[in-house]
């Protein structure tokens, strides 16, 4: 595996190249308070180079703007715009499937482009979702759900204070895609140690799953 810049108008990040390519990619982004540089992205980067997929880590817009310092609300879409542009850019390289997803805000922003745009990407990859703030359980983010065409992965820790995994669960029957969750025994919403093993081999039966 080689790690490369990737800057391309619009797009900056990290392109994890494999050594032993599959034909597919994957674009991966940050949560609200990160940047591409983050601890699990760099590990779930690394483990989905070594299984063949062309990775790219990227900053989302406002990170972009600004080093430090949360996202705006009222700037999310052009987050959205950014997802759109890195996974066409991505694209490029892909002879096969390409793939999106992110950490909790960036993930959520995935998961929202993909409903507004169905064809951006193969599959969802959702790590620690944000389905609402902590200790405010009626403030669901789940409102684009039933508009959720893509297969998605939810990987979720039981100790996630930004819901608990019975409560996801309950959510996604909103969305009509095929999805899967993968609970994380006593991991937090930082996923800190991801079970790499694991979410591969879910992965793997999610963009293989039956037609129904």
């Amino acid at each position: 595996m080689t790690c490369e810049t990737f800057a391309i108008t619009g797009v900056r990040g990290v392109l994890h190249r494999p050594s032993v390519p599959n034909g597919r990619a994957f674009a991966l982004t940050h949560g609200a308070g990160s940047d591409a540089n983050a601890p699990l992205l760099m590990r779930m980067a690394a483990a989905l180079a070594e299984a063949g997929y062309v990775v790219l880590r990227y900053d989302l817009p406002f990170r972009v703007e600004r080093p430090k310092g949360p996202p705006f609300p009222a700037m999310a879409v052009r987050d959205r715009e950014g997802i759109v542009h890195a996974v066409d850019e991505l694209r490029k390289l892909a002879a096969g499937s390409v793939f999106a997803g992110g950490h909790s805000y960036g993930g959520r922003q995935t998961a929202m482009a993909a409903a507004e745009h169905g064809e951006i990407a193969d599959a969802l990859l959702l790590l620690s979702y944000p389905l609402h703030p902590p200790r405010k359980p009626e403030q669901k983010r789940t409102g684009f759900f039933p508009e959720l065409l893509t297969p998605a992965l939810f990987v979720h820790g039981t100790a996630d204070p930004f819901g608990t995994v019975a409560e996801l669960r309950a959510a996604m029957t909103a969305i009509p895609a095929h999805t899967d969750l993968l609970a994380v025994e006593g991991a937090g919403h930082d996923l800190r140690n991801p079970p790499a093993a694991d979410i591969l081999a879910r992965w793997r039966e999610m963009v293989c799953y039956p037609e129904k």
